[in-house]
């Protein structure tokens, strides 16, 4: 979706109201396609004091694999996305908070697309004390405990051999 802004860069004090579905169903994260549903995003446009502002929301369910224990899962991700709209950067110190557009035109759905993918956290977790597997047996050590015996140091080896002959 591309988004006009000639009239808010003209001084135009109407917003522009963002109420959009976006299909992100081809976006690769690791190894596989993450988002089945439509991405939503909804917000505004508008001019203030001679700049235009992004204001934005966005929302999707995430369907993936938990990094440490590869269980199935489905999250909910909500952002809200603030930049200050420009047709040139002048310099690049802080470019974060800028979108640059050109020829006052906004593509929506490459911005959307860009902020996804930048905000997906580089692990996925079940839940923040996920277990994970256990490295020997690989038995899911949030459902039940192992009986591997954990390593020892080599090192240490010599000080287990007093305990077996207890």
């Amino acid at each position: 979706m591309k988004i006009d802004l000639t009239d808010l860069f003209n001084g135009s004090q109407k917003e522009i109201k963002i109420n959009q579905d976006f299909d992100l169903s081809d976006l690769i994260y690791s190894t596989y396609n993450p988002i089945k549903d439509n991405v939503k995003v909804k917000g505004k446009l508008f001019t203030k004091a001679d700049v235009v502002y992004l204001d934005v929301n966005i929302s999707f369910t995430f369907y993936g694999f938990c990094d440490r224990c590869a269980d199935e899962i489905e999250k909910d991700f909500s952002f809200d996305v603030r930049k200050i709209v420009v047709e040139q950067l002048h310099n690049e110190t802080d470019d974060e908070k800028y979108i640059v557009v050109k020829n006052r035109v906004l593509d929506l759905e490459e911005l959307v697309n860009e902020e996804v993918s930048l905000n997906l956290p580089s692990k996925i977790l079940c839940r923040k004390d996920c277990k994970g597997l256990c490295s020997q047996c690989g038995a899911n050590l949030n459902v039940s405990k192992c009986d591997c015996k954990k390593d020892v140091d080599p090192r240490l080896s010599a000080l287990l051999q007093l305990l077996d002959e207890e």
